[in-house]
């Protein structure tokens, strides 16, 4: 029976608290590793939501990063690692998501924003000269 009165030790601060065997392991291939640590910093932790799986300390960055490394181990492309991710967790696991049907107004607005903003600047400057 377990003793709610036994105070529960926190791992040391800075301390990956990850179970995953790679989530802390660098790959003994340097390019393979290299490959990895930069799709690392390119994907969202999901539990931080504000850090890179290869900057967050949660669990859920640490099985990532235990997935990306395991995957690449075994000869899978850092794209392919991407796309599995994205189709696992969504769009929002990456910082730089693909153009598609649900993604295309990230992309779209900008360019929409600018066009009406020079629109409206190029009357009010043609307004003057008359």
């Amino acid at each position: 029976m377990l003793s709610l009165s036994a105070p529960i030790a926190a791992p040391p601060a800075g301390q990956m608290t990850s179970a995953a065997p790679l989530a802390n392991t660098q790959l003994a291939d340097p390019q393979q590793e290299a490959s990895a640590q930069a799709l690392m910093e390119e994907l969202r932790c999901l539990t931080c939501q504000s850090q890179s799986i290869a900057d967050s300390n949660a669990p859920m960055a640490g099985d990532m990063r235990h997935q990306v490394r395991s995957r690449i181990a075994a000869g899978e492309s850092p794209e392919q690692v991407r796309a599995w991710l994205v189709e696992r967790y969504g769009d929002y696991v990456t910082y730089r998501p693909g153009l598609d049907s649900a993604t295309w107004p990230l992309f779209a607005l900008p360019v929409l924003f600018l066009l009406v903003a020079g629109v409206i600047l190029f009357r009010r400057l043609g307004r003057r000269g008359e």
